[in-house]
């Protein structure tokens, strides 16, 4: 029988670490394991904790007992972890704010609850934004029912960065918009075979937006607006990550990191309720309506459709956990 989980306390879990991972998850118990095993098996990434915020209906899935195996393992391996129930529900950009504020970490990464990491991940990207200096570095992740499928024509939206990312205005309609191409299905893998990287190297390049798997500078995350705008916005959405990002990206900032360590679960989504695009109502806004409407997000990177390969064709967003 499984004994009762320690949530933690949450006093105790929000101090000056290097990193911790934020994790908002629903109706998920098996893929968050998953998404847990990957974290419990990172090496010389040195010292991070990991929150994980339940929003599901019923029993929170980081109490079933294979979510609550990898959390002692975890704990096992000297990583602080915070779990949390945070309801009601409010949308994605929310959660993730809840989120944001339960760390004070250096750095935080940003992990959607369906993405397992591959050893070695962590300490890459740790690397990277540590030597590139910008606001956020991020994996985007592979869809590997898709390895077979290659498709050269979007190869050619990849662009390394030749040297440390500067900042950029990104906005849908856009050449630098159309980089989201290079993200869907296995794409990254087979753009990451041909550049023949030797071992242990990493190249980053130009992104519009990274889904399920960012890692940010958590001030220069907090000064670009964190997800504060989730009180503009209705709770039935999806993009938030895509609004943070543009905002870090046009103060500070950042690049995709290749190789890639992340993987989707291509698990069903959890989110059905998409009503609105979340950067779409902070652009046309700010922008004065300038913004392109929704017809950009069919040339977008990730989102919540039951696939691996319709949520990146028709949403941008993970939204997959609020």
């Amino acid at each position: 029988m499984n004994r009762p989980l320690d949530p933690g306390e949450a006093g105790q879990f929000r101090t000056g670490r290097e990193l911790d991972v934020l994790i908002p998850t629903r109706n998920r118990p098996t893929e968050l394991a998953v998404t847990l095993s990957g974290l419990a098996a990172q090496e010389a990434a040195g010292d991070f904790g990991v929150v994980v915020s339940d929003q599901s209906d019923a029993a929170a899935s980081w109490a079933h007992p294979v979510a609550a195996t990898m959390v002692r393992a975890l704990r096992h391996r000297g990583h602080p972890v915070l779990l949390t129930r945070h309801l009601p529900r409010r949308g994605l950009a929310e959660h993730r704010a809840w989120l944001l504020d339960h760390s004070a970490a250096r750095r935080v990464l940003c992990l959607d609850d369906d993405v397992w990491l591959e050893p070695g991940t962590l300490r890459r990207l740790l690397t990277a934004l540590d030597s590139l200096d910008c606001g956020f570095v991020g994996n985007a992740v592979h869809g590997l029912s898709y390895v077979d499928d290659v498709r050269p024509q979007t190869h050619r939206h990849y662009e390394p960065w030749d040297g440390p990312p500067t900042p950029e205005r990104v906005r849908p309609g856009t050449p630098q918009w159309d980089r989201s191409l290079i993200h869907p299905a296995a794409n990254l893998l087979h753009i990451t075979a041909g550049l023949g990287l030797p071992a242990g190297a990493w190249q980053a390049y130009k992104v519009a937006w990274v889904g399920g798997c960012v890692l940010y500078d958590r001030q220069r995350l907090l000064d670009s607006g964190g997800f504060d705008f989730w009180r503009r916005v209705q709770p039935r959405h999806q993009g938030e990550d895509v609004a943070a990002q543009l905002a870090v990206l046009e103060r500070y900032g950042g690049a995709g990191v290749l190789p890639s360590g992340a993987y989707h679960l291509e698990s069903p989504t959890t989110v059905t309720e998409r009503e609105v695009e979340v950067y779409e109502v902070l652009l046309t806004a700010q922008d004065g309506g300038r913004s392109s409407s929704r017809a950009a997000s069919s040339t977008s990177a990730t989102g919540t459709s039951p696939t691996n390969e319709s949520r990146w064709e028709h949403s941008p967003s993970p939204g997959r956990a609020g």
